[in-house]
């Protein structure tokens, strides 16, 4: 694939890259711990993501938002995530797209993102 294509991809996945540089840059900016968790949720998300750039971009920006508010506030991330993360991410994409084909070794993935977060706060 072509650098060309490759950005054109890459658009239509996450939006705009300044949009997504942004996002990244705050995510950075959060505490290990909530950083994990972001980290795992996005891995999940991207399985989903909505076809529309903006709407991929608002997504991870919510994201980010509602990580960096827990983390001001002190909230733990099993307050904001709950018990069950695979049906935190799934219940929260669902405001912006249809779904997609999540494997079940995604979601393990993503219940161990949370766990070792858990853990980091713990250390």
């Amino acid at each position: 694939m072509s650098d060309v294509e490759k950005g054109g991809f890459i658009s239509k996945l996450i939006g705009p890259k300044r949009r997504w540089r942004e996002y990244k840059a705050r995510v950075k900016q959060l505490p290990p711990n909530y950083r994990t968790a972001v980290d795992g949720i996005e891995r999940y998300l991207m399985h989903f993501v909505p076809a529309d750039g903006d709407s991929a971009a608002s997504m991870f920006e919510d994201l980010a938002d509602l990580f960096e508010q827990a983390a001001a506030d002190g909230t733990p991330i099993r307050a904001v995530v709950g018990e069950n993360p695979v049906e935190f991410a799934e219940t929260f994409v669902q405001n912006y797209t249809e779904g997609g084909y999540v494997p079940a070794r995604s979601r393990k993935r993503l219940t161990d993102a949370i766990a070792r977060a858990e853990e980091e706060r713990a250390v």
